[in-house]
């Protein structure tokens, strides 16, 4: 059996939760394998809004896995209200929840790191959600970090207070105004910790194998989008992990040659959270409507969304980076009532056309070009079957597929799991 791949292709909130929710009957195992709790996934059914942070989206499935990679970074404290949030649904998340020991964790310390280097930045900062990602990732990779295997061992918590006695001293060479009590934080943080050992710790990259040893069927979960991977986004305005396909591999584990279909999630429009280049932003009523009728707001950090057009030169590069294999359109309905949709084709980049993203997007030097087609009126929130969509959405769709070169086998028309419709 092969491992197959769910992307944001974006700059994140794509709608990846819903879709992974969806496509889970399909699977046995749903494995996340990056990022932390500054990314949330949202899945609507039976009237209820949910909103994960760190769990992988299969967890509302009772026949599925779901693992926490070592590519993820967890806050413990973060993680226990995610459970508890989930104990009024009556899932079984000891049996059902595993987390790889090779998992770094996020401490209290990580988190005011986080404030006081941003506040650092002053109006340069990269609009971080301050909740201890980037920190975590720069100890990983500094090799001071802590993780979930650790909690095994039995100096654990002087490995703990050297790491977080370094940060302290970090903090005060910000020289920024942090106000903290981190023996307060502390209290929560290792209550938080002992609960967090209750669950079961593994060698996810043994159990992976395993798994498709004995023929199970393994879903990978990204976080964030393509355009905020730390190589390929638009650095410095990325997230501290890689949220491509390759991040799979590393975040699971899983060698390329077991990796089959790479489905890629994409927004019928583009969002963007926080600081950055967005060379489609809409600053009139278009982008305002967008914005209203999408409820374009962080499902964790509760943050406007910035709104423009679909930037097709974007999405066939992070096409092309990760190999998508699958394309899956969200939010269609949000674009119904516009009487005329734009589409990026090509880039005025430095007095030329260029249709590739370049390595610098910033507004000076880049001007998008677009294409032009009729919108639709039509409510898509109410239809099932593909038959049923409007023949100005139909066109809109076949006109991506054409550049994109890729099938789109799923269009979204509305946040339920049954507002899904099929393609393939």
């Amino acid at each position: 059996m092969a491992v197959d791949l769910l992307l944001g292709l974006q700059w994140g909130d794509e709608g990846k939760g819903k879709i992974v929710d969806v496509l889970t009957k399909n699977y046995n195992i749903i494995a996340r394998f990056q990022g932390g709790p500054n990314a949330g996934h949202t899945l609507k059914f039976d009237g209820i809004k949910h909103v994960l942070r760190t769990i992988p989206s299969g967890i509302f499935h009772k026949e599925s896995m779901n693992v926490i990679g070592n590519g993820v970074v967890v806050d413990p404290v973060v993680f226990i209200k995610e459970l508890e949030g989930l104990d009024q649904f009556d899932i079984d998340y000891k049996a059902k929840l595993i987390v790889s020991r090779k998992a770094h964790l996020i401490l209290p310390t990580h988190r005011l790191l986080d404030a006081a280097s941003e506040a650092s930045k002053g109006k340069a900062k990269i609009g971080s959600t301050l909740k201890g990602i980037g920190p975590t990732y720069m100890d990983k990779t500094g090799r001071n970090g802590i993780r979930v295997g650790d909690l095994e061992m039995p100096d654990w918590k002087e490995k703990y207070r050297a790491l977080a006695n370094k940060h302290e001293a970090m903090i005060a060479f910000y020289n920024v105004d942090v106000q903290y009590d981190l023996a307060e934080m502390e209290v929560e943080f290792f209550e938080s910790v002992e609960r967090l050992k209750e669950l079961q710790f593994i060698d996810s990259e043994a159990y992976l194998h395993q798994a498709l040893r004995d023929g199970k069927t393994i879903l990978a979960e990204g976080a964030q989008g393509s355009l905020l991977d730390i190589d390929f986004g638009t650095y410095p305005f990325v997230t501290s992990s890689n949220t491509t396909a390759a991040g799979a591999c590393t975040g699971l584990g899983i060698a390329p040659n077991q990796i089959k279909d790479v489905f890629g999630i994409f927004k019928a429009y583009t969002t963007r959270v926080g600081s950055g280049p967005f060379p489609t932003e809409l600053f009139d009523a278009d982008g305002e409507e967008m914005a209203r009728v999408g409820q374009e707001f962080g499902a964790v950090t509760g943050r406007a969304r910035r709104c423009g057009w679909l930037d097709l030169v974007a999405l066939k590069y992070t096409c092309r980076v990760n190999g998508v294999t699958k394309l899956m359109m969200m939010k269609s309905d949000v674009l119904s009532g516009f009487k005329t949709l734009k589409v990026a084709t090509a880039y005025k980049y430095k007095g030329e056309t260029i249709e590739h993203l370049p390595f610098n997007i910033e507004p000076e030097n880049v001007e998008p070009i677009y294409s032009e087609f009729k919108g639709w009126s039509e409510d898509l929130t109410g239809m099932t079957e593909y038959a049923q969509l409007p023949k100005a959405l139909n066109e809109y769709i076949d006109f991506l597929e054409k550049e994109l070169e890729i099938p789109i086998t799923i269009v979204s028309v509305g946040p339920d799991r049954k507002q899904t419709i099929f393609r393939d």
